[in-house]
């Protein structure tokens, strides 16, 4: 029996659902880099903190992190949030470089690997409003474009054991939502009549890493406690 260690990079770690997620890795005994900006919120034995500042994209690849992890799970992110005819292209960009163009130099240092080893996971976090929502357009485009991101890296890791998915919460209760530079927009409380916990994504993240989900790759998993119901 193999006794070797998972590995898992999340990003995002030091709070919210990539904190939760990297909590929930290390209680099932995987060993934890989180990667963030802020300083580590963990103090585990199994838990690698590394400081960087994902937007720099170009850093990436040169990261003191496992060269062959198991388990890659693109937490980090923030929102900005304004209606057309004040929105601010500076903002636009920041998200694009945190939520996609982060995305892009993690998938690219980690799935070749992954690919050549027959076994791995990307999970990238999304957003509900992916599809769209007043006040909140740029913001949804930087994590549409994760979704056909996954879509086709998926397509070209399928065959080698190697899955890629999309988790899109919806309003979660993470320090996200009262940081005041989001902008004017409140969070919508979800038909369930509370905020989405960040362990209820992290169980769904968890699930995607695991052997139970060998078969579930290229998809979309929306975790919105009723928001995407009809009316």
């Amino acid at each position: 029996m193999s006794t070797e260690r998972r590995q898992a990079v999340v990003t995002g770690s030091s709070s919210g659902i990539g904190l939760a997620v990297a909590q929930s890795l290390l209680e099932q005994g995987w060993q934890v880099s989180g990667v963030d900006v802020t300083p580590p919120a963990l103090d585990h034995p199994s838990f690698t903190a590394v400081h960087a500042d994902l937007a720099q994209t170009a850093g990436i690849a040169s990261l003191p992190l496992p060269a062959q992890p198991q388990a890659v799970v693109h937490a980090a992110g923030f929102l900005r949030a304004a209606p057309v005819g004040s929105l601010k292209l500076d903002d636009g960009e920041a998200m694009w470089r945190l939520h996609v163009q982060a995305a892009t130099a993690l998938a690219d240092r980690f799935l070749p690997p992954m690919a050549q080893a027959g076994r791995g996971r990307l999970v990238l976090l999304g957003s509900r409003v992916a599809r769209g929502i007043g006040g909140r357009s740029q913001y949804a485009a930087t994590k549409a474009a994760l979704v056909a991101l996954a879509r086709s890296w998926a397509a070209e890791v399928v065959a080698r054991g190697v899955t890629v998915n999309v988790v899109s919460p919806g309003a979660t209760r993470t320090a996200m939502q009262d940081d005041p530079r989001r902008g004017p927009v409140a969070p919508r409380v979800p038909p369930i009549g509370r905020l989405i916990e960040p362990e209820e994504v992290a169980a769904l993240v968890a699930y995607l890493l695991s052997p139970a989900a060998a078969a579930v790759t290229g998809q979309e998993l929306v975790i919105c406690g009723g928001g995407s119901l009809p009316t």
